[in-house]
């Protein structure tokens, strides 16, 4: 039988991603369906305004496009709650949610570069995103290991996948940038182990991850060892 929600993607998508996470953390069933990035299918371009994944169908009547859209619709219509019940906590949650776009466009920008000097100049950037976080989960009030202490929030979700970009990134060529900053770090650990991140992906996102690299021709490539082309044709 056929899950209420039908999420559209690419398997390399951070912001689908996103919508998975939170589906896991509510745990609401889904089916997912992969779409070809260079080959968007008529369907989809009819569901999708700006011809972007995530979108989520429902029902298979209804269709929701952005991923801060479909996470607070589903927070909205699922338990349980990811949001903080204080307005204020809440309010605070939302607005380090609004900064995602921007760290994670200091994280595509560095792994896209096309050459080590590109690569160089934009990584040392980073560490004025990750500075302002960590100063964030500074001032929390809480000792984690999520944004707001014990409990998996929506905020969370919108992070990890960057996070986990991050280190893949970090893995193939290390940027010493988040060890300087140690709340940021150990907030990294914890959502990249948290069950609902780990569950969110195809079984070999790194893999999947890496060929990409290597389809889309960027300098971090020549790291990346051949054996992973074909990773997303992998069921």
């Amino acid at each position: 039988m056929a899950s209420r929600y039908m999420l559209c993607s690419f398997k390399t998508c951070p912001w689908v991603q996103r919508a998975a996470i939170v589906l896991q953390a509510k745990q609401v069933p889904y089916d997912i369906t992969y779409i070809d990035r260079d080959n968007r299918p008529a369907w989809f371009l009819a569901v999708s305004p700006h011809a972007k994944v995530p979108v989520v169908q429902i029902d298979g009547k209804e269709a929701l496009f952005e991923s801060n859209a479909i996470a607070e619709y589903l927070e909205e219509t699922a338990e349980p709650r990811l949001h903080p019940q204080d307005p204020i906590a809440r309010a605070r949650n939302r607005a380090w949610t609004d900064y995602v776009p921007t760290f994670a466009s200091a994280i595509s920008n560095t792994m896209y570069s096309d050459s080590e000097e590109e690569f160089a100049s934009r990584a040392a950037k980073l560490s004025d995103p990750f500075k302002k976080l960590e100063e964030a989960l500074a001032k929390r009030g809480n000792d984690g290991p999520y944004f707001n202490g014990p409990k998996f929030s929506l905020v969370d979700a919108a992070y990890a996948p960057f996070l986990q970009r991050y280190t893949f990134m970090d893995r193939l060529r290390p940027l010493g940038v988040i060890e300087k900053f140690p709340k940021l770090a150990a907030w990294r650990n914890a959502l990249v182990a948290a069950p609902a991140v780990k569950a969110s992906t195809v079984s070999n996102i790194e893999d999947v991850w890496q060929e990409n690299l290597i389809l889309r021709k960027r300098w971090l490539s020549k790291f990346v060892s051949e054996k992973v082309l074909g990773a997303a044709l992998v069921e």
